[in-house]
């Protein structure tokens, strides 16, 4: 048989398995390929690929205010292995004290992550007038040239000057239609264009910048051009981007013979559907490998994978057998492996071959694990190592039954000692070994050695996971079917982590399971300064334009209807937020126009994504009500026209968005009392947090006839404002209510937070109460209020609000997932959408 055959035969396999599913990315981010493929009679098979190289000079001018003497460095970036990991440092040479010069030679279509770094005792690096670190610069490379830079400051040092800024809109060149979600960097800055294409970039020096869009998937081609910025003054930029279409590569693989058979390889890579979250994550990292493609084994021991990837894109990656820095490829000489791709335009086969797993003279390490029988086996076990700080988890091997493994190769290199611990989900820190839980632990300790070592442990049990819980009785009473109009529906919690959306399908399968037809998605922007305002989103804790597009779309495959309400972070409580802002009329200007965009962006992603109903408002956003007041009872002064800017800003909405707008309120004394410009929503959201009983061991009449209270002497009050009833507004009831015992108010730092906040979770939580969990006080109280509403047909839904997706948590927190509280759910939900 002929080489040429033998590879035409494996692709034909290849090809059939990712047909049934076995092959292609575990996330399913990345583009399948077809059913139909074949692979045509003379595709290229490339076993060494060439480069044409161009030479490309960077100048930098430096702040007069440098330490002297010390060497300026380009520092090219790894964001595969970690932007802090695998950086290679060329010193440049001097012109004067503060202009110096590199040429290095790139390969033509690569796009170059860069910064510059000062080698003195310290490494220092670069900073923008704000403070904040640059992440990284970015260059296209087309062709021989030159890129001209400043550095505004140095970590170590002050900036003192004047700036600009660059504003622009890009937009799609072949429609029209705005680009959101591109990456935007400028002057060492970076932001992500918003659903209408527009961006902001502050704070640069004047002078030319090299302003780059680039499509973190690779979607657009990358676009660069020169930017002049003037003291003082703006420079718009108005970008049409050229679509990119996709091309299917192969890629085959020839593995180490000691690679442990069986068990998973991935694709780590700088895009999105490679595992590239765009965020700087635990321990320097930057990919997870959770969201990465996974190769499949072939009948002759070589693996394969078919990705349908972006024409032009520069695509870096490496074969792992964990994530962009733990267990990789090495070459034979001990260094990190990083390969690049210029995809080309017409289908081809790349086969390629890992040197080995291993570096240096250190040993594997295996670790053996037995768990609990109440190990939630959809979720998994991972592993997480502290070899310097906590790095992000990795999947262990399922060997059977009870039995989980893990062979740690590399970077054991350059540690003499490691921390390690289990946990589930890749939820580490939450979902833990009971031996190392929470934040603030090192793990178990290991030294490295020679010789290989070999871990064999037990986990007794999982901290939050409990072997057995309660049975809860459900309320015994007639219940009408309410028709599929009913809104029977969970809603995600607030906090977000890029680990968190490979769990997304599911808790969505556990929702529906549960009878629901809604979900809620809360995606988020926060503010990253307080004077004037500003809100963006931040990568890592706010989840990308086509996260949230795949989210909705996975909510839909399963017959759920989709609510968006989006809620700011902020970088402190939100009352202290609120009292430390100046309140002036410069800041409400500011901060209508953040909010408006905020709005305005959320609106734009229901309406291309198909989500049926956007849920504005929240409790945190009180102080900015017309009349609105501080959590002392001070009035915030807001402008005498707020109530008319809502009502603008519903209008502008209408027009973008064709389907419900509804508005979040607070259960509260104040709520028969809202403001006049909710006339023009569709439909009331009601934040319930109230408090049915201070007694634990109230009984169920006694709650529920608390929560008939609450409703007939305070949420009524809602419906009468709007008459005749034809004109009633649905009124959603979204409820909230931790597992603990005692009352609701003293499991929360700040009533606006669920319990699943980062602060909530620490163990214990520092600031926190230590509290009785009592599933059955949340089970009783979500009972309680259901049955009140089954006496109330005005009541058109009801909400359980701050579902944590990962895992089970049988903690304090809101989250009903896995609790009792769950079943009450499924009970009711049933019942109140079964047919007549």
């Amino acid at each position: 048989m002929s080489h040429q055959t033998k590879k035409r035969n494996l692709l034909s396999i290849l090809a059939l398995l990712m047909l049934f599913g076995v092959a292609g990315c575990e996330l399913q981010l990345p583009t399948p390929a077809p059913a139909s493929y074949t692979v045509p009679e003379e595709q290229p098979i490339e076993e060494e690929k060439t480069d044409d190289l161009a030479v490309v000079t960077f100048f930098v001018e430096i702040p007069p205010d440098t330490p002297p003497g010390e060497p300026i460095m380009l520092s090219i970036l790894d964001e595969v292995t970690g932007l802090a990991l695998n950086t290679q440092r060329h010193t440049m040479d001097t012109v004067d004290e503060t202009h110096y010069v590199l040429g290095l030679p790139l390969p033509v279509g690569t796009v170059v992550k860069y910064r510059y770094s000062r080698q003195g005792g310290i490494l220092a690096e670069e900073h923008i007038s704000n403070g904040r670190p640059v992440r990284y610069r970015l260059y296209h490379v087309e062709a021989p040239g030159e890129i001209h830079d400043v550095v505004t400051r140095w970590n170590d040092t002050r900036f003192e000057g004047s700036t600009g800024r660059i504003t622009g809109t890009l937009t799609d060149v072949q429609g029209g239609a705005p680009t959101p979600g591109i990456l935007i960097a400028a002057g060492g800055a970076q932001t992500l264009t918003n659903s209408a294409g527009q961006f902001l970039i502050e704070g640069l020096p004047p002078g030319t910048h090299n302003l780059v869009a680039y499509a973190i998937d690779g979607s657009y081609a990358t676009f660069q051009q020169g930017a002049l910025v003037a003291d003082q003054s703006n420079t718009p930029a108005n970008i049409q981007l050229t679509p990119t279409s996709n091309v299917d590569v192969t890629f085959l693989l020839h593995i180490p013979e000691d690679t442990p058979p069986g068990v998973p390889l991935r694709m780590a890579g700088n895009l999105l559907q490679l595992g590239n979250t765009f965020a700087d994550l635990s321990g320097g990292i930057n990919t997870l490998a959770s969201r990465m493609p996974v190769l499949s084994q072939l009948p002759d021991g070589t693996y394969g994978v078919i990705l349908s990837l972006p024409v032009g894109a520069d695509m870096r990656y490496k074969y792992t057998l964990g994530d962009g820095l733990w267990n990789t490829e090495r070459s034979n000489d001990g260094g990190f492996v990083i390969r690049q791709l210029i995809v080309p335009d017409s289908p081809m086969v790349i086969e390629e071959t890992i040197d080995t797993w291993h570096a240096g003279n250190t040993s594997s390490i295996t670790f053996d694990i037995i768990v609990p029988e109440n190990t939630p086996m959809d979720e998994g076990v991972s592993i997480q190592f502290h070899p310097y700080g906590w790095t992000e988890p990795l999947h262990m091997w399922h060997l059977g039954e009870q039995r989980w493994a893990y062979i740690l190769y590399s970077p054991l290199d350059l540690i003499n000692q490691l921390g390690y611990r289990y946990c589930r989900a890749d939820q580490c820190g939450h979902t833990d070994d009971e031996r190392t839980p929470g934040a603030f632990t090192s793990g178990q300790i290991i030294q490295t050695s020679p010789d290989p070592l070999g871990l064999p442990d037990t986990i007794e049990a999982w901290a939050w996971l409990e072997n057995e819980l309660p049975q809860v009785d459900v309320t015994d009473t007639p219940i009408p079917p309410r028709g599929s109009n009913f809104i029977a529906g969970f809603e995600f919690q607030t906090f977000h982590h890029p680990s968190l959306i490979p769990y997304i399908p599911n808790a969505l399968d556990d929702m529906a399971g549960h009878g629901a037809n809604w979900v809620t998605f809360t995606p988020s922007w926060s503010f990253t300064r307080l004077d004037p305002p500003v809100l963006e989103l931040v990568t890592g804790q706010d989840a990308l334009w086509p996260e949230l597009i795949r989210m909705v779309r996975q909510a839909k495959d399963r017959d759920l209807n989709v609510a968006i309400r989006p809620v700011p972070h902020f970088p402190t409580a939100v009352d202290a937020w609120w009292s430390s802002a100046p309140r002036d009329f410069p800041f409400w200007v500011s901060w209508f126009d953040q909010y408006r965009a905020f709005a305005l962006h959320y609106a734009d992603l229901a309406a291309r994504s198909g989500a049926e109903t956007l849920i504005l408002g929240g409790a945190w956003m009180a102080p900015a009500l017309p009349g609105g007041t501080l959590a002392d009872g001070s009035l915030a002064n807001v402008p005498q026209d707020t109530d008319q800017r809502y009502q603008a800003l519903i209008a502008e909405i209408r027009e973008r968005f064709g389907g419900t707008i509804a508005w979040a309120l607070p259960y509260s004394e104040a709520i028969t009392n809202p403001p006049s410009f909710l006339n023009d929503v569709d439909q009331i959201y009601v934040l319930w947090s109230a408090p049915l009983s201070d007694d634990p061991d109230a009984d169920p009449e006694t709650l529920q006839a608390e929560a008939e209270r609450i409703i007939n002497e305070k949420i009524y009050a809602l419906r009468l404002i709007w008459k005749p009833d034809s004109d009633a507004k649905p009124i959603i009831l979204s409820l909230v209510y931790p597992s603990v015992e005692g009352t609701f108010t003293g499991c929360l730092p700040d009533p606006f937070v669920d319990c699943l906040s980062p602060e909530a979770l620490n163990y214990p939580a520092p600031d926190l109460p230590l509290l009785d969990i009592d599933f059955v006080q949340q089970a009783k109280a979500y009972d309680a209020v259901l049955a009140a509403i089954n006496q109330h047909d005005w009541i058109s839904g009801a909400v359980s609000r701050g579902y944590y997706a990962p895992a089970i948590l049988h903690d304090k927190s809101t989250s009903v997932h896995g609790k009792p509280a769950g079943d009450v759910l499924r009970y009711w939900y049933g019942q109140f959408l079964r047919e007549e």
